[in-house]
């Protein structure tokens, strides 16, 4: 028999992952399927998340507000995400969530895995 459908309501989400000044990321779909879950990353203006990947899983991104940019291969590689965009991280691609504008960013995050991996780093280690 399938699973039931569940729903969670913008009031119940929960912060949660590797946390950096600035940057909110909260749990959605967490710990209720065995192969994803689901996050929304809040990054007030003018942050930049902590140089980070997230293990073994891949990682999808979509902007749903505000323009954004990640930033990866070492620091030399800036893509901006704009509202309605997509981003594939694959597994343990280091990359960076950049907010350069006044306005707040965002981000709806799927990732392959029951519960989010933020594994955050002092710096770049692939250049």
């Amino acid at each position: 028999m399938p699973e039931q459908v569940r729903k969670v309501a913008a009031s119940d989400l929960k912060t949660s992952g590797g946390q950096t000044d600035g940057m909110i990321r909260q749990g959605a779909i967490v710990d209720m399927s065995d192969k994803l879950c689901a996050s929304v990353m809040l990054a007030k203006p003018y942050t930049a998340s902590a140089i980070h990947h997230h293990g073994e899983q891949d990682t999808v991104v979509y902007a749903a507000s505000g323009h954004g940019a990640i930033v990866s291969e070492g620091g030399k590689k800036r893509q901006a995400l704009r509202p309605g965009d997509f981003a594939l991280i694959p597994a343990f691609a280091e990359h960076q969530e950049v907010n350069d504008g006044e306005e707040e960013v965002v981000w709806i995050i799927t990732r392959s895995g029951r519960n989010p991996i933020v594994e955050n780093l002092e710096d770049w280690a692939t250049s």
